[in-house]
């Protein structure tokens, strides 16, 4: 089987993800990945057969989307080109991680695709949103990558088609412990402001991962680092509690590993908004933004013993036997389509 994989490369999240489906999908054929997207800070860690600048998330320094930026970003005559490029039409199965160029291709050549990750979870009206949902959010959310399947992946399975989210391995192997630290991780804001921030809790330690930081460096009980898969999970593992983006790669992983969290969603990005109704929903403490405020919430919230966290039912294996399952003709391969592959 050939086997096209489109990944979002706007944020790390989409690639963490992708470095652990490889390897299961990799057992039902070759795997060609096209990599969309120009502001992730991970590397991909395999061969990328196609590349794209795709159509980015650019940020401010306050917690918000940089809409001129984006606007500045996007050519649609290459946008138009790629479509008409990508040969879609030469794979057996199109997985789409919510990447809008390869939507768009299906279309045209009317190939049909899986769209398989978070947002898929969004095509459901069972899925949290906020108490004021954004019909232009709702329009994104439902359009941007359409396909003909959906496969989605969220903190708790509010629909027949919603599954656990994928894990890292190493996340799933360790042993959480409390060295004191508080992770950060809030790539829409920049170093100053967040040093401006948390400036202020002196009787606290931070690891803080930043977009800016090319190498570590301290300012007082500040640890600045730059984004680094291993050394992130070495942080989140070993922390007190994380203070993060409303994303969903960390705060599943948060989660997991029973840790305390606030989530902050990027102001704009009305994905995040959503996640933090449903984290909230868990007993997650969600802001909607930095504001004078923050002082009390955090005491509060870093003081507080409750930790809410959730089950996850559905290993990664399992996930990816399910789409096969779905979404292709091996019904006959796979025996049952939820094979014993789940979380005790």
């Amino acid at each position: 089987m050939k086997i096209f994989y489109a990944i979002q490369a706007t944020g790390n999240g989409h690639i963490s993800r992708a470095m652990e489906l490889l390897p299961y999908l990799q057992k039902f054929g070759t795997v060609d990945i096209f990599l969309s997207g120009a502001n992730s800070t991970l590397s991909l860690n395999a061969p990328i057969k196609y590349r794209s600048k795709g159509l980015s998330l650019f940020y401010t320094c306050d917690g918000s989307l940089d809409y001129w930026k984006i606007v500045k970003s996007i050519s649609p005559y290459r946008v138009m080109k790629e479509v008409r490029d990508l040969p879609v039409e030469n794979y057996d199965l199109v997985i789409n991680d919510f990447e809008c160029i390869t939507a768009l291709a299906c279309a045209r050549k009317k190939v049909p695709s899986v769209n398989f990750g978070h947002q898929a979870s969004f095509v459901s009206d069972k899925t949290p949103r906020p108490d004021k949902p954004s019909k232009a959010g709702e329009w994104i959310l439902q359009n941007y990558a359409k396909a003909s399947n959906y496969i989605g992946l969220h903190f708790e399975s509010y629909d027949d088609f919603i599954f656990s989210p994928v894990i890292k391995e190493e996340i799933l192997q360790a042993e959480a412990t409390n060295k004191g630290h508080i992770t950060v991780y809030l790539p829409s804001y920049c170093d100053k402001q967040l040093i401006e921030l948390l400036k202020l809790f002196k009787d606290h330690r931070f690891e803080v991962f930043s977009r800016q930081a090319l190498k570590p460096y301290t300012v007082d009980h500040l640890n600045f680092r730059p984004v680094d898969s291993k050394d992130f999970n070495r942080s989140l593992i070993s922390c007190h509690g994380i203070v993060c983006g409303a994303g969903f790669e960390t705060p599943a992983e948060a989660l997991y590993l029973n840790k305390k969290m606030i989530a902050i969603p990027i102001q704009g990005q009305y994905e995040q908004q959503c996640n933090a109704a449903a984290l909230k929903k868990i007993g997650i403490t969600t802001l909607d933004k930095i504001d004078d405020d923050f002082t009390g919430t955090f005491n509060n919230w870093v003081n507080d013993p409750k930790t809410p966290s959730v089950h996850y039912q559905y290993s990664t294996e399992a996930i990816i036997n399910i789409l096969m399952y779905r979404c292709t003709d091996l019904k006959w391969q796979l025996e049952i389509p939820y094979p014993d592959l789940i979380f005790n």
